[in-house]
Formats: C-alpha cells, structure tokens, sequence
C-alpha cells in the first residue's frame, strides 16, 4: 500500500470528528472513508468503491494511513480506543458491524501530542480519559460536558445560547452535569431529528417546543420514549418567557449613550419578537437578529432575578432528567 501522509491538521480533524457528539457510524465511516480517499495512492478508491468495502478492509486501510502519518506510534496502549469503544456504545445502538469500525488501533495518544490550545471540549476530553478517574467526576471536575448524560432538541439557537446561561447562575452548569443543546432549526425539524434519535441514542432526550407547536408535540408524543420528555411553552417563543427587565438593560446597555427605552416599550401587546423589531427599526440601529440578541442577554444574565419562573422550571426538568440518568449507571 502507497500513501501520502497525513498533514498535523488532519490528524487532528479526524479524532476531533470521531469524538464529536453524532452517530458512530456516521461519523467513524465518514472519517475513515475522508482519510482513504485523501491519501492513498495505490490501490487508488473511488468514493463509489469505498461504498461496496466492508467496514474491516475500510477500517483497516484508514488506521494504517493513520498510524504511518505519526512520527512516532504508541499502538501498544489502546486504554483511549477502549474507552471510547464503551462510551459509544453507552450513548449510541451500535450493531456489531458498527463495533468492527469501533475496534480499531488508532493511535489517539501520539495524536493528541500535535494538539494546540485553544483545544476543543470533545478533545479534552479525550486527554482527560487518560486518568483512571470516573469519567463523570471528571466532567463536574474539569467541566468537559462528556460523557453526554442528556439531550435538548430546542427549535433555534436562541435557546441554545440562553438556556446554559440561565443554568449555570441557578447553580447546574450544562457542561458540568452532560447537557448537550441541539438547535433543530424549526418545530418541523425538531420532530424529524427527534424521530431520528430516539431510534439511535440510548440516552434520554427532552425537546423544548414554542406555544404554538401543539401539533409536532402530538407527532412527537406519539413515539416519546418512558424516559423522554416534550415540553410546550406556556406563551409564545423563548423570548417571550424573559422577564422584561432583563430585556430592558440589555437594550439600554447596547444602545449606550445614543438612545434608551422603558419599561412600557417593552408592554406593547404581541409577540416579543415583532416588540423587538420595532424597537431596533424605531431606534435606528441594525436590523434585530435572534441569535445576536441573544448572545447580548447572555452577557446580562447575572442573578436569579433574570430568569423567569418558566425557565426555572424547564432547567429544573433538565436536572432532574440527568441526574435520574447519571444515578442508573451507578
């Protein structure tokens, strides 16, 4: 077999892209099929021709090319391609042919030697499974979010942003406690994927739906697992649970010296999105994005005074659904 080897930056794209948080299979045959298709010369694949190898051969020639691009090789100690092997199958349904992809002797330590700070979380991670530590003392400990205890499918990014902020001033900090966010982009989204991952994942998943997605939540309700949860907000959108003087000093402080509004700005009846608008057209400053406000909230989050009863409640949900998944590993 002739290859080229593989440059410091995909080495470190390809273990970043294994220990992402997606499906094995997916992400194990998409690396492994990128590293063959990049780098070996002879027998030269075709994408088509990779489709028809089975997952031994396609898992064998990535891990040579792999392993021959390190300058130096610590194929002797697999205790990282274990670890990870029980993890993924901890998270995820894996058939045994998944397995076959998981059984593999690359080389993570050697890898892990070319990385640079700023280092991604899944990666520290992966540094961090070195320690013989439980591994969820080690994600309160060193705040790396895995192992993923539990899933929030959320319809945007504004919840993305926002609901890790709320938490951590109440004290739960999603990164401490395995709380991973995903935006759907869309109520009709958020059911699909949730159809999609309640076939993969083992853990439990909670999925956050705005007022008026009465319809995806009986969709959703259909197929809810014992340990899931759908939860529909009270009124309206995320925004519209934010308690009003949160919005007002994150308004006032972005708009500085040039321009102020009140209380009673924000009291005009309708959504509060369409009250946002208004205000940022009104007040002659850039048009008014989600997830820009968003991320400018964020900042403002500072006490529990921020944050409305019905978040409190969703958060609280949110704890008592990892917490009752962390205790069943136990």
């Amino acid at each position: 077999m002739k290859f080229k080897p593989l440059t410091k930056n995909q080495i470190i794209i390809s273990i970043d892209r294994l220990t992402r948080f997606k499906p094995t299979e997916e992400k194990y045959l998409r690396v492994f099929k990128d590293i063959i298709i990049s780098n070996l010369i002879e027998p030269k694949f075709k994408k088509q021709d990779l489709e028809n190898l089975d997952y031994i051969t396609l898992r064998n020639l990535a891990v040579e090319i792999f392993n021959g691009s390190l300058k130096e090789n610590n194929t002797d100690n697999l205790i990282l391609n274990q670890k990870l092997k029980k993890y993924e199958n901890s998270v995820f349904i894996n058939s045994e042919f998944v397995n076959v992809l998981l059984d593999n002797d690359l080389d993570y330590i050697s890898a892990l030697k070319l990385l640079e700070k700023p280092i991604p979380i899944n990666l520290r991670w992966l540094k961090e499974m070195m320690s013989d530590v439980d591994m969820y003392r080690l994600r309160e400990e060193k705040t790396l979010q895995y192992p993923v205890s539990l899933v929030v499918l959320v319809e945007g990014i504004t919840e993305e942003i926002l609901l890790p902020a709320f938490s951590k001033v109440l004290g739960f900090d999603f990164l401490k406690y395995g709380i991973k966010i995903i935006p759907a982009g869309g109520k009709n989204q958020v059911v699909k994927l949730y159809y999609s991952l309640s076939e993969e994942l083992k853990l439990p998943i909670f999925v956050l739906l705005d007022k008026d997605a009465v319809e995806n939540v009986n969709l959703i309700n259909k197929k809810l697992r014992k340990d899931d949860k759908a939860y529909l907000l009270n009124s309206g959108e995320f925004e519209d649970l934010l308690p009003l003087n949160l919005i007002l000093k994150t308004i006032n402080s972005h708009l500085k010296n040039f321009a102020t509004i009140t209380l009673s700005d924000l009291e005009s009846e309708g959504p509060m999105v369409k009250v946002l608008e208004d205000i940022f057209k009104r007040c002659g400053i850039h048009e008014f994005k989600k997830s820009e406000f968003a991320h400018l909230l964020q900042s403002q989050i500072k006490t529990e005074a921020d944050i409305s009863n019905e978040i409190r409640s969703i958060i609280t949900s949110l704890k008592e659904m990892s917490e009752k998944h962390d205790k069943s590993l136990i």
